[in-house]
């Protein structure tokens, strides 16, 4: 995953079967059309990054911060809180960012450069460039270059699929149709044909939630029915992504079937092979190559504090520029995540657990994948070190949120009274949000409202400053020329 050197890139074109090269030149040939080059502009970028040679702890960088970002924002993943940590950072820093007109852009239906607020294609006119574009998507990596360069700093998050489906249940269970048919999410995972079906209403959410997001295809026995009005992208969203990753490894589907550790101590979760079916391991194994061929990192939401500190060395970003609260998240859902990745589960726990990855078979080969890169990537930089910059990282937080929270912790919205930090309510479960302490001073307050802040809220607020209304710019207009008239009078 991430770049790679030419050597590297070269090992994928050595001395190979005459059956298994002609498959990969017509893969790559087919792609490559339908993608009109994208992966060629991409490619360029895959150069042999220095080995994090950044302390965390240096006063002063031996690199230039990364401030080029592509972020695709995955959906009950704990990307909220990233994307909070985007937010405070491009507006300290006066970034620009692709901004969808409302929330999303176009959600579910695979992005497009046109969904920006501000793009103007080539030729169209003049215009700043973007430094930041991370809100949610489906990704489609030719329509992103058309908004970000291709050196941009790609990366993403992902979430143990047993974990995401009981937030998810909770969230989207008014939103998708099979979420919405089931009793429980036991009873949805005891027997999903019953409730699931191809195409249905909002049932990308009951299903591979974190492939559908990456804009992956899907294999041929997943296909929904070309034309069906129901069915995002239909058209464009069955065709096997073009390239191959340089870091990417023969995923053996019985691999998928043994023991993953989940946990920093090493306790392992085992699915049944009998209930699961990857369906074709060398589509799934094209889908996670081409995926280490785009983004440089992809986080792992099991290890979020560790994840951050190897992105701000990814970025050359400093520790605090990392330090932020949790955001969107449901009352009870942290334990119920960290409850899905521990053996302390109850047999009934256990059993979902495995149902869920089996039925979530792509984000299961997703989530298996990523998690080894990130301990691989863990590996190079040094367990020691990382358990000491978490350990900062932790505590730097929990000063921040004494210092500005009301409990020093995230409250129940009913306890939040100022609009500007309540979040938005959706689902069974409460979303939680903070209040700030009234003792502030102006300085502090500021700080502290970039961190405390709502995604939506937040979002707002930087329209505004790329967008100034025509009324906010005629009073700052009248008033500038008001102070003048009274300064010479």
């Amino acid at each position: 995953m991430g770049p790679s050197s030419p050597a590297r890139t070269m090992r994928l074109w050595g001395p190979r079967s005459l059956g298994v090269a002609l498959g990969v030149f017509m893969t790559i040939g087919f792609g490559l059309q339908l993608l009109g080059g994208a992966f060629q502009r991409r490619l360029p970028r895959l150069q042999l990054r220095q080995s994090w040679a950044t302390s965390l702890g240096s006063a002063v960088p031996s690199c230039l911060p990364r401030q080029r970002l592509v972020f695709l924002k995955t959906h009950k993943s704990g990307s909220s809180s990233v994307l909070s940590l985007l937010h405070r950072y491009g507006d300290r820093h006066g970034l620009r960012f692709a901004l969808p007109t409302r929330y999303q852009f176009g959600y579910p239906r695979l992005f497009r450069a046109s969904q920006v607020k501000g793009y103007h294609p080539q030729g169209g006119g003049t215009q700043p460039p973007f430094h930041i574009l991370c809100h949610h998507m489906r990704f489609n990596l030719k329509e992103v270059l058309q908004v970000m360069p291709s050196d941009s700093f790609f990366f993403s998050i992902v979430r143990d699929p047993a974990a995401l489906a009981r937030s998810a249940f909770s969230y989207y269970k008014s939103t998708s149709s099979a979420f919405r048919k089931a009793p429980s999410l036991a009873a949805f995972l005891a027997n999903p044909r019953a409730f699931y079906r191809p195409g249905g209403r909002g049932d990308y959410y009951a299903r591979n939630l974190l492939w559908f997001d990456f804009g992956l295809p899907f294999p041929p026995e997943k296909r929904i029915k070309r034309g069906n009005p129901k069915d995002p992208d239909s058209h464009q969203g069955h065709v096997l992504p073009s390239g191959t990753g340089p870091r990417a490894q023969i995923l053996d589907p019985n691999a998928l079937l043994q023991p993953v550790s989940t946990v920093a101590d090493g306790h392992s979760q085992a699915v049944s092979p009998t209930s699961f079916n990857l369906g074709s391991s060398s589509f799934i194994q094209w889908g996670l190559a081409w995926l280490d061929s785009v983004f440089d990192l992809v986080m792992v939401a099991e290890y979020f504090d560790e994840s951050l500190v190897l992105l701000a060395d990814a970025l050359c970003w400093g520790l605090d520029d990392v330090v932020g609260f949790m955001h969107n998240a449901q009352a009870g859902g942290e334990q119920g995540l960290r409850a899905a990745g521990t053996g302390g589960l109850t047999a009934e726990d256990q059993q979902l657990t495995a149902r869920a990855r089996a039925w979530n078979n792509l984000d299961w080969a997703l989530y298996v994948h990523f998690n080894r890169s990130l301990w691989a990537r863990i590996e190079q930089y040094g367990q020691r070190r990382l358990k000491h910059a978490v350990a900062e990282l932790r505590a730097r937080r929990e000063a921040m949120a004494k210092h500005c929270l009301q409990g020093g912790k995230a409250l129940d919205p009913k306890y939040i009274t100022n609009s500007q930090f309540r979040p938005f309510q959706y689902g069974s479960a409460k979303v939680l949000g903070y209040s700030l302490r009234s003792s502030l001073s102006p300085k502090d307050r500021e700080d502290c409202e970039r961190l405390a802040t709502p995604e939506l809220q937040y979002k707002d607020k930087l329209d505004a400053k790329q967008f100034p209304s025509p009324v906010s710019i005629s009073l700052k207009t009248s008033r500038l020329l008001s102070s003048r008239h009274q300064a010479t009078d």
